[in-house]
């Protein structure tokens, strides 16, 4: 059916379809004010490595040459980024933060993209929380960023590196101010109201699928009750 058939239904079936159009917006509406505004902060976590690079001098008194740490990056901190960001996101170690699938705070420890191929793609750990409490999203971030602190010195201890020779954390990024996030309101409010478009056209069309044919079986008895009554009448 083209456009203008589908309007002729609709103006032809008001009655049906205006009721459940206003559903929709009220179905729009309800589910827009029940769904909880969040809060999200953003951290950026930089890896470096010493000013002696990750070597340490056989001879005291011929040190290594010092150098910028921001311009000693390698693969080497690429990996204890992917390392982190592996560990921070098993799910016990979300149970440890505390974090559970309904519980209202969650966080999220990834290299700042959606790709699952590559943990790291450089020396940065971006850490991410939520909540629909702007003090329980900052406060989740300042707790990741200290877990992930303590789980580079226990990876590093573990594999025993020099303590001369130790990767550290700084904050390229301190957890930004929360931030309202609405995006789920939106969508959980046009879903709605979408489905309750769909619904009041698919009414609209059932109940003129359903009054053509009353229709026609009316229109079949008319003449037969107009010859009853000229027999009656003739008689």
């Amino acid at each position: 059916m083209d456009f203008w058939g589908t309007v002729l239904v609709l103006a032809r079936r008001w009655y049906v379809a205006v009721p459940a159009f206003l559903a929709a917006v009220g179905a729009a509406f309800y589910a827009y004010s029940t769904v909880p505004i969040t809060y999200t902060t953003t951290a950026v976590l930089l890896l470096t490595a010493p000013n002696s690079g990750g070597t340490l001098p056989s001879d005291p008194d011929l040190p290594l040459p010092r150098v910028n740490p921001l311009l000693n990056f390698d693969h080497g901190l690429e990996v204890a980024a992917s390392i982190l960001i592996s560990v921070m996101s098993t799910p016990d170690m979300v149970a440890e933060m505390g974090v559970t699938s309904e519980g209202p705070t969650k966080y999220a420890v990834t290299n700042g993209t959606n790709n699952l191929e590559s943990l790291a793609t450089g020396p940065l750990v971006f850490v991410e929380g939520e909540s629909r409490s702007p003090q329980e999203a900052t406060a989740i971030v300042h707790k990741a960023v200290a877990r992930i602190r303590q789980e580079l010195d226990t990876r590093q201890r573990q594999v025993r590196a020099p303590a001369g020779t130790y990767i550290t954390i700084s904050e390229a990024v301190p957890p930004t101010s929360p931030a309202p996030q609405q995006g789920r309101k939106l969508r959980s409010a046009a879903a709605a109201l979408g489905l309750g478009v769909i619904a009041s056209l698919s009414a609209a069309f059932a109940a003129e699928s359903l009054a053509a044919p009353l229709g026609a079986r009316l229109a079949r008895r008319r003449p037969l009750r107009v010859r009853r009554l000229a027999g009656k009448t003739g008689a």
